[in-house]
């Protein structure tokens, strides 16, 4: 299986969906490399400037071990990022995991990837919002994973993160629940559990 996971990044990207995920993906032995629309620069909701490794139309789901795809405004104010929905389903018919968070998963809504699947986002009515036939589906909790898909709401990344570190195998067990209880809960016993 390769070990390089795929990040979108576009402009407007919602900064803080993604970054316990990527850093612990990186701290776990695996190649992190950002996919764009283009290799141009793009600028985050935070502003801050990423110029991505790859293009879009070079992204292949067998040098992948996962594509992530984050949140932001544009999924929501047309079609710019409709390429990345289309490229989850690529990943999703190939057996290669997808994780979207946030405005992400509207974009997988409307590409059809969860009328069959249980899935999450901010609230059900923003799904509905799409159009999509998968209401039935929706799980109102902090994140879902359903076979190679993985959905959480914007105030979700940490619970996004476990999910995404449980599904790639970076921890499991009692190492992924200590490592949730650390990040979510601030609880200071799950420290010594995850670094004993």
């Amino acid at each position: 299986m390769p070990r390089t996971v795929h990040l979108a990044v576009y402009n407007s990207l919602a900064d803080w969906e993604t970054g316990h995920t990527t850093a612990w993906l990186a701290r776990s032995g695996f190649t992190v490399q950002t996919v764009g629309p283009t290799t141009a620069p793009v600028t985050t909701i935070g502003g801050l400037r990423i110029t991505p490794d790859l293009p879009l139309e070079n992204l292949r789901p067998e040098d992948s071990a996962l594509l992530i795809l984050p949140g932001a405004d544009l999924w929501d104010t047309g079609d710019d990022l409709a390429p990345f929905a289309v490229a989850a389903r690529r990943f999703l018919d190939a057996g290669v995991p997808v994780a979207a968070i946030c405005g992400a998963t509207a974009g997988l809504a409307r590409e059809g990837l969860l009328d069959d699947r249980a899935h999450t986002s901010a609230v059900s009515f923003y799904l509905a919002a799409t159009g999509y036939k998968g209401g039935e589906h929706y799980v109102d909790t902090d994140a879902v994973t359903d076979g190679d898909l993985i959905t959480a709401g914007p105030t979700e990344p940490v619970a996004f993160a476990r999910e995404v570190l449980g599904k790639m195998g970076a921890f499991e067990g009692a190492k992924l629940d200590a490592w949730y209880r650390l990040f979510h809960d601030s609880d200071p016993a799950a420290y010594e559990e995850l670094n004993g």
